[in-house]
């Protein structure tokens, strides 16, 4: 079992390479520029030479399925669709709240947050056993954000809306992991136990989750 795994929905563009089950290499351009038109291919070129593999030996492509950047999620989902298509292979989607939560290695809530613009974050919430307890929603921030899970005890906020929410967050139960971006990394397993059920995408018809509409700068 092959599986290649995309994620451009950040500014980290990001392939992972899962063999048998287990994360068998792991490409990315872990930086704060969008460089997914010029590298993504390139990334999926090497990842597979460098493991003497080709394409027509993968089983199925997974791709992260936002929320995220539009033009991120875009460049991803349509390289996967495009390799589904032409290999007459699977596609799997994997939420990127999701696999970024995975990061957090600590058994506590997990509160995602990616970047949106001013002040808005796109953010979900997560037990200790990484299951979603609350809906994947576009949340702006103030000093009264999460106070509900706050007060019932250590919560861990990760991803790139980390730092502005750290500014506004005085709250003693808060720890802020900084600096973490979603990667194909943590994709690999849950991109694995959706092939096992056969838990596909129509590759004709599947879109990104955007959460929202897309608004020209």
């Amino acid at each position: 079992m092959n599986i290649l795994c995309i994620e451009t929905a950040s500014t980290n563009c990001s392939v992972a390479l899962a063999k048998n089950g287990k994360l068998l290499a792991l490409k990315e351009d872990y930086n704060n520029g969008f460089s997914h038109a010029e590298r993504l291919h390139i990334f999926i070129r090497d990842i597979l030479a460098e493991n003497d593999m080709q394409l027509s030996t993968l089983d199925a492509i997974a791709v992260s399925k936002g929320p995220g950047s539009y033009t991120g999620l875009r460049i991803g989902v349509s390289a996967a669709k495009g390799l589904c298509f032409s290999l007459g292979i699977p596609l799997i989607s994997v939420s990127t709240l999701t696999a970024l939560a995975y990061q957090v290695k600590e058994k506590a809530l997990v509160i995602t947050m990616l970047d949106a613009r001013r002040m808005e974050v796109y953010s979900a919430v997560f037990d200790k056993e990484r299951k979603q307890v609350q809906d994947t929603s576009a949340k702006i921030l103030d000093e009264t954000s999460y106070l509900d899970n706050l007060e019932n005890g250590p919560v861990y906020f990760i991803g790139s809306g980390v730092t502005k929410f750290k500014e506004i967050c005085r709250h003693p139960n808060a720890n802020f992991i900084e600096g973490k971006l979603p990667s194909a990394n943590q994709m690999v397993q849950l991109a694995i136990s959706k092939y096992k059920i056969s838990d596909f995408e129509d590759v004709a018809y599947f879109e990104p989750y955007y959460l929202k509409d897309f608004m020209a700068g």
